[in-house]
């Protein structure tokens, strides 16, 4: 067991964004987190009365789920088209590419959000920014204003990350409607269910907004297991939100790494390489899992075998054909499997 690993690293002693009293940016990107491809993440915390500053990301979609909370999400995108809209615990959102948008807590307690990336290095922009950008007369030319009117507006091109709100929060009157950019996970009729875990969507297929990315709920019991497996074209990025779990990969080279997950703990899959989940401990684990991809590709151990008559697994695996495991036709496959025989020793 490695003690450490360069497929993993903790969200939440990541680098700061951004940290003070009105809450934290904390980001994994591969600058340094740097088998990154395609994929990073960032943890959001915001306190009552907090704002996420109206921003927009340039190369990257944005695909986000509530972990505690209540927050407003409000979108500008191409075409002059408006969305706002409430989300929840076990809700999502997703924000297209260059689309301007902000999140604000509008509950009395600190809201908690993960929020992943369709790029390794997502670039930023602000409104705050934005605006510090143009001058006084351009600004008062924009909005049909006077060029006096911007003077006591304090500007510059950085980003505040955070800001505090006055007074109570304006909450439209359509905002807890549904909307192409949210989806309820939590109310979703788990996909993929059985007694020792369960699996929730968030693809293509039952939620269209989907392009670029996609996230399964991983809920899994101590008495099952993530079956060994691969994505063929996917890369995949996980992140522990409750319990703890092993995980091995092997690399190209032949070389296997495995390594403990604790909450908190993002790792990173490349494309097809093979891996595993297990459960280490009593209690159930729930990991948020992105994948690169908007339909992610699976291929499981289970399924692999009924692929291949059985002296060819034989003589895969250096065993007589009659000391060959008696391996369970599996035409589709399980993803989840039951876990009969004992742990390995941590």
């Amino acid at each position: 067991m490695t003690p450490s690993s360069r497929h993993v690293r903790s969200l939440l002693t990541a680098d700061a964004q951004h940290d003070s009293e009105l809450g934290s940016i904390r980001r994994l990107s591969v600058d340094n987190f740097p088998i990154l491809r395609r994929l990073s993440i960032k943890r959001l915390v915001l306190a009552p009365g907090s704002i996420r500053e109206p921003h927009w990301h340039a190369n990257a979609d944005e695909l986000g789920y509530c972990l505690s909370g209540s927050v407003l999400v409000s979108i500008v995108e191409n075409g002059s088209v408006f969305s706002s809209f409430t989300i929840t615990t076990g809700q999502m959102f997703t924000i297209p590419s260059g689309a301007l948008h902000h999140i604000e807590n509008i509950g009395d307690s600190e809201a908690e959000v993960v929020v992943a990336f369709s790029s390794e290095s997502p670039e930023d922009f602000s409104l705050h920014a934005a605006f510090g950008q143009m001058s006084d007369a351009v600004l008062g030319n924009t909005f049909d204003l006077a060029s006096s009117s911007f003077a006591p507006v304090a500007r510059d091109t950085t980003s505040r990350d955070i800001v505090r709100r006055e007074g109570p929060p304006v909450i439209p009157d359509t905002a807890g409607y549904g909307n192409p950019h949210k989806l309820d996970l939590a109310a979703q009729e788990a996909p993929l269910k059985h007694p020792f875990g369960a699996v929730k969507l968030a693809r293509s297929q039952y939620w269209p907004a989907l392009t670029s990315m996609s996230m399964y709920s991983l809920t899994i019991r101590d008495d099952g297991m993530r079956e060994p497996h691969w994505h063929p074209g996917t890369a995949e990025m996980g992140y522990v939100h409750r319990g703890r779990a092993r995980m091995s990969i092997l690399d190209p080279d032949g070389t296997v790494d495995s390594y403990l997950l604790q909450p908190g703990d993002c790792y990173f899959v490349p494309p097809a390489y093979p891996h595993q989940i297990e459960v280490i401990g009593d209690d159930d684990i729930h990991f948020l899992i992105f994948f690169d991809q908007p339909t992610p590709g699976d291929v499981g151990y289970r399924e692999s075998v009924s692929a291949f008559s059985r002296p060819v697994l034989a003589a895969t695996l250096g065993v007589a054909i009659d000391d060959l495991p008696e391996f369970p036709f599996t035409p589709v496959d399980p993803l989840l499997v039951e876990r009969i025989n004992p742990t390995d020793p941590v």
